[in-house]
């Protein structure tokens, strides 16, 4: 496979490059992972100003016609090719930009109301995401939900033109600064368990919703927990129809699974790092670094297949998990190796750590949430083994019976 740019490729990757270059500033060659906003837990004061670095940049890229680039034109995108828009986060990538704030609207919430939308919501929700105006939050997973999420209990109960919503979701990111959140709602337990869940389209301000942030081993408050206390939900907000939510959830969860392999790989980083250390020339070391650098080179080539799927108008199948479980094991690696050439250091936090702790942080405690967000490694392993080796499901005895009958 020829994986050099076409002349088409080629042309587009130096249209990205000039307008990255009258807007942003390249990275330095040596980046201070010191400096870095995934160090330490950042006060008030800086997550308030990263949020409106992160706002500011998608609102320039909006205006100049640069946002959601896959997005069909007449939502505001550029109808590219996911193959056009890798080549841009390529090179965005190089760029001294602040990332992340978008992910779940761009990202998730954006491509489902596309797929599955009415033109009265695609027309209410696309633009404000695009610009940067509206963030979203998932509200899927509950305290008795997450790995089997089919098994969510928070109720919907239909009420003349609302939809009165009572339960609790958990690990919940960026609801507190959320305007709409994806909310999955049981409203039919007479039905088996996948085909009574509405997808709603939920106005964060709502009058009854609660959101309390919970502690991370970072020291962040990134996720949540949210209760929903006879929150009234109109019906113009449920996406793809009454006891229909299934097959926007499933888009959704295929996109975020997409996108959380389409991370920074950070090898180049780690190797310096063992430097520092004076242990690159060990053999272990050596024999590690390699496999992180294995691993980051076969997420690049599966993120090439994601493209090609999205190029032909596909959504990303079960690719995505292949990519996320690949993302998931890279970041167990880098943290495993990082604190094993840090040694005794690796016990400092905050500012009396190497580069200010970003290892500890970034890797080593954050390898967790990699291998749960999302979806669990055991959830990705059950995708592959089904959808791409073909071996049969394992018995589910809750299969095909009414959701009030299935024992809790």
């Amino acid at each position: 496979m020829d994986f050099d740019d076409t002349a088409e490729e080629a042309a587009w990757r130096k249209q990205c490059r000039d307008f990255l270059s009258q807007h942003a500033e390249l990275l330095p060659k040596e980046v201070d992972l010191s400096q870095s906003y995934w160090a330490r837990p950042p006060s008030a004061a800086e997550s308030s100003a990263y949020t409106a670095r992160c706002r500011k940049w998608q609102r320039t890229k909006y205006d100049a016609g640069w946002a959601g680039l896959t997005w069909p034109t007449e939502y505001g995108g550029r109808g590219l090719s996911g193959h056009m828009a890798g080549i841009f986060a390529e090179e965005e990538a190089r760029y001294n930009l602040p990332f992340g704030q978008f992910a779940q609207s761009i990202g998730m919430a954006g491509p489902t109301i596309i797929a599955h939308g009415t033109d009265d919501q695609k027309n209410k929700y696309l633009e404000p995401m695009l610009t940067g105006e509206q963030t979203w939050c998932q509200l899927f997973s509950e305290p008795g939900a997450g790995s089997d999420l089919a098994g969510l209990r928070t109720s919907g109960v239909l009420d003349g033109d609302e939809i009165v919503v009572n339960g609790q979701k958990v690990w919940t990111s960026s609801a507190g600064e959320a305007a709409h959140g994806m909310l999955l709602v049981r409203t039919d337990v007479d039905q088996p368990k996948h085909r009574g869940i509405s997808y709603l389209l939920l106005d964060m301000t709502t009058p009854g919703i609660d959101v309390r942030p919970l502690k991370q081993p970072t020291g962040r408050s990134e996720f949540n927990e949210v209760f929903l206390d006879n929150v009234r939900v109109p019906l113009d907000c449920v996406l793809g129809g009454i006891n229909r939510g299934w097959g926007p959830i499933l888009t959704t969860l295929s996109n975020e699974r997409a996108g959380i392999g389409g991370q920074a790989s950070y090898v180049a980083d780690v190797i310096e790092l063992a430097r520092r250390f004076g242990v690159a020339a060990d053999p272990v070391v050596r024999q590690e670094l390699a496999r992180l650098y294995s691993i980051a080179e076969t997420m690049r080539f599966l993120g090439y297949r994601v493209r090609t799927a999205t190029s032909r108008g596909e959504q990303p199948g079960p690719e995505s998990s292949v990519l996320k479980l690949a993302a998931s094991r890279r970041l167990e690696l880098m943290g495993d190796l990082s604190m094993a050439i840090m040694g005794p250091s690796a016990t400092l936090y905050s500012s009396d750590a190497v580069f200010n702790g970003f290892w500890q942080n970034y890797a080593f405690l954050g390898q967790w949430m990699s291998r749960i967000g999302g979806g669990t490694d055991q959830v990705q392993r059950n995708i592959i083994g089904e959808n791409v080796l073909g071996l049969p499901q394992e018995p589910r005895p809750d299969k095909g019976i009414p959701f009030r009958d299935i024992p809790h």
